[in-house]
């Protein structure tokens, strides 16, 4: 009888030219999940994305530090223990405008994908 469950022990590492760690445990790169993808990720001090309208509601949780959304024409900051959902077709930005590295996992549902971010 096969295991009716798989740990993942080795998430894909994401390249990136930007300083900041993307580990994807589950998902397109790692298993081929369009559904959902579940990444951990560290953003250094004075890190930003430019602004993306994507295609997936994606979920936030601080682990340490603190992030910054901008997300339609507010600003949000979320610190250690907090979470957030942000909707599909929103357009956000995502920074860590902060001193100090910001640690956080993040769920898209559907699956991450570069073709369905819409970054500017």
């Amino acid at each position: 009888m096969s295991k009716k469950y798989k740990i993942q022990k080795s998430p894909f590492v994401v390249p990136t030219t930007d300083g900041k760690l993307i580990e994807e445990h589950w998902g397109r790169a790692t298993d081929g999940n369009t559904a959902v993808s579940i990444a951990h990720m560290i953003a250094p001090p004075g890190w930003s994305e430019p602004f993306q309208t994507p295609e997936f509601d994606e979920y936030t949780y601080i682990i340490r530090g603190k992030k910054q959304f901008i997300i339609e024409e507010e600003t949000l900051i979320l610190e250690t223990g907090q979470s957030i959902k942000i909707e599909r077709n929103t357009r956000v930005q995502y920074s860590n405008p902060f001193n100090e590295e910001c640690e956080y996992m993040s769920i898209c549902t559907p699956a991450f994908s570069p073709d369905s971010v819409n970054r500017e």
